[in-house]
Formats: C-alpha cells, structure tokens, sequence
C-alpha cells in the first residue's frame, strides 16, 4: 500500500515526519529543563548552556551537512541524520550532570545538522519552482507541531517515569523513521518517465553542480542577506520556543500539567501559520516575498510586548497563541526566499548557509536569554525586549532585499 501512494506525497510525507521527529527530539528539552534544572542543581544560565549546546553542534554541521547532501543526495543524508540523532536522544537521559548532558546534546546537534538542507534539497528536486514555498510550508508546519506534540508528550512520561523517561521514549520511533527513509526516498524524481533530464540515475545532477564553489554560493545577494535576516529573527524565535515553559512555570506559577497544555497551544497555531505564510508567499506576493516577512516580523514583536506586560492569564495565553501563529507564518516566508530565489542546484549549500545562520541564533539565544533572567534575578523583562529588538533588526534587513528576488532553474 505504501509503494502505490503518490510518489510526491508520499515523499514529502516522510521529509515532514523526518523534520517533526527532529522538532520532538529537541523541544522536549525545552519543557523537561525545568525539572533537569531542579535534579541537576542548574543556574538559569546552566539550563540556557544545555539547551544552547545543542545548537553548537547544530551550526557546526550546517554548512558541512549541505555539502553532504550536493555530493550523497538527500535519501543516505537523512537517514543517516536520523540514526545519529536517536542514538544521542537516547543517551540525553543518561546524563548525569552538566558537563555530560552538554557534550551529548552537542552531539545530538550534530547528528540533526544535515537534516534541514536534505530535506530542502529534496524539495528542490520534486517540485518546480512555483510550488516550492508551499511544499516548503507544508514541511515546516512540523517545526510548529513538534513543539505542539513534545510538551504534551514530556509531560504525559514524566508524570510516570520522570524527565529521563522522556528521551527514552523517543528512540524507537528515530530508528522506524530512518529506516522507511533509507528504503523509500529517492533522489531521481519521475525516474523512467515524463521528465527526461530526471530519468535514469539521479547522479548526473551533481556534476555541475560541484562547478559551484562555496563563496560563489555565500555572495549571492539573497543568500547572505537572508542568512543574516534568520539570525536576528530566529533569536527571537528560539527563545520563544525555549523558554516558554520555563517562563509560565517560575514567572506565570503554572503547575505542570497545566504548563503542558498552554505551551502547546502557540504551536498549535503555528501549524496554521507556518501553512499561510508558505500559501502567502506563494501566491498574493510572490513578486514580492520581503514584504510579509517585514508584516510578520512587527506583529511578532507587537504580541512578544503585550505577552510579558499583560497580568491577565486569559491574555497571557491569547497573545501567546497568536504570537506562534504570527512567528510561524514569518519563519515560513522568510524560509521561502532562499529556497525560491536560488538554483536548486545550490539549494543545498544555499540551506546550509542560510540555516548556519539562523541555528547561530539558536545557539545564541537561550544562553543570553537565560543569563538575562539570571542578572534580573527572575524577572524575564529583559529578555523579551532583547527578542523584539532583535526583531527590528531582522525586519530592517529585509528592507534591503530586492522587491522579487525569484530566479529561475
């Protein structure tokens, strides 16, 4: 039954369940670390050190993992990403202090590195230009889902076997994943038929895309810029993501069953809003790609401002809501320029630099953000004016882009 679905949608099934598994694994951290915190005896800053570590091997491997994926194609990158990283989820229940839980999370980012530019590579393979933003929403959707699923998740095994049990957990479902991946996946998209060029092997896609060398791929205009764009916006994004749960249970006093299910609902929403952003890029502006990025990118910081100074918990949560909704929908449009405005035979490299930047952030943020609450003994203030300033930034880069940034194959 599986080899008679389409084979698109069938493909780009797997590449979402991929990318929500990745989701699952990191952001379960995310809601297990104020109990790890509390086990472990670990600062505010000793907790955003855990959560940032995994960035560390994360951004590392960008660059190298798009490399990778133009050489190997997307099916053996992917399905060896999702092996390593299982293993090293496993082990993150192991850990036993900080400088353990650290090192293995450092590693786990390593083994999800190549995951993002195989699986925009692949996109890039199967689906003409015009369509690519929306394929590439339609993934993305997992990177809300995911931080839907793991707090409902973390906290349903840790009611019964503790914060440890939560990694557990995951391990069998990684090495199902890889597998399917491994026998399934492709890389000659219509092989035997209809497109001429895609018929036969798949291999000789790379020969001249190895004529492309990394500084020619980092000067295009869109690439860099949008790099340094991701960065600025996905701080705010991943410390919203990070330190949600950590900021309803210490500031909002929220207990943990109820903490899971309000951390749940922005991403929820963003599920929502990672499709309309990739639908709206693809459509009302695709001659224009910047401008709902710049829309989303303000609105974002307008919800961040009103989520930390409203005392109402009703609010708190409606705003919350809204701001998933509204971060996601940016993250989506602004993922759609370098993937539409490049050729997909760069897509891999162009990724790999465009996603070096925006997991930078990753490994920035839940650090600074954790120091901040720290050094304001508490009090997350600070933080959220940090996320919004960095959101300006992000937005006046934008302006720079060019009003249609598309390019054709």
């Amino acid at each position: 039954m599986i080899i008679n679905l389409d084979k698109k949608s069938f493909i780009l099934l797997l590449i979402f369940l991929g990318y929500l598994f990745c989701y699952i694994d990191r952001m379960v951290m995310s809601t297990c670390i104020p109990y790890i915190g509390k086990d472990l005896g670990l600062t505010k800053t000793s907790m955003g050190l855990v959560m940032s570590a995994f960035f560390a091997g994360y951004t590392v491997f960008q660059i190298p993992g798009g490399i990778l994926v133009d050489r190997f194609g997307p099916r053996k990158t992917m399905s060896i990403a999702i092996a390593v990283w299982t293993v090293f989820t496993g082990l993150t229940g192991l850990a036993a202090n900080l400088v353990q839980m650290v090192i293995v999370r450092a590693l786990f980012g390593i083994g999800e590195g190549p995951y993002p530019a195989a699986s925009m590579k692949s996109i890039a393979l199967w689906f003409e230009p015009r369509r690519r933003a929306t394929a590439t929403s339609i993934i993305l959707s997992s990177n809300a889902l995911g931080p839907a699923v793991a707090p409902l998740l973390a906290v349903a095994v840790m009611s019964v076997w503790g914060w440890r049990g939560a990694f557990y957990c995951l391990v069998l479902p990684g090495i199902i994943l890889a597998s399917l991946i491994a026998i399934y996946v492709t890389d000659a998209p219509n092989a035997g038929k209809q497109d001429g060029a895609a018929s036969g092997k798949s291999q000789p896609k790379t020969a001249p895309e190895v004529q492309y060398s990394f500084w020619q791929v980092l000067k295009e205009p869109a690439v860099w810029k949008s790099t340094v764009m991701f960065f600025f916006f996905n701080i705010a994004g991943w410390g919203f993501k990070s330190w949600l749960p950590t900021y309803l249970v210490s500031v909002r006093q929220m207990d943990m069953a109820t903490m899971g299910v309000v951390a749940s609902l922005p991403f929820f929403a963003g599920i929502a809003g990672y499709l309309f952003g990739g639908w709206l890029s693809d459509g009302r502006f695709k001659e224009n790609r910047k401008a709902p990025v710049i829309i989303f990118q303000l609105t974002t910081a307008l919800l961040l401002y009103l989520m930390y100074t409203v005392d109402s918990i009703t609010l708190l949560v409606i705003y919350q809501t809204l701001a998933g909704f509204i971060l996601s929908a940016g993250l989506a449009a602004t993922w759609a320029l370098p993937v539409s405005a490049v050729s997909r035979k760069i897509t891999g490299r162009a990724v790999g630099i465009f996603n070096t930047g925006g997991q930078l952030a990753g490994l920035v943020s839940p650090t600074v953000i954790g120091y901040l609450v720290d050094v304001s003994k508490g009090s997350f203030n600070s933080s959220f004016l940090f996320m919004i300033a960095c959101i300006l930034v992000s937005s006046a880069i934008a302006l720079t882009l060019g009003r249609n940034v598309d390019q054709t194959d």
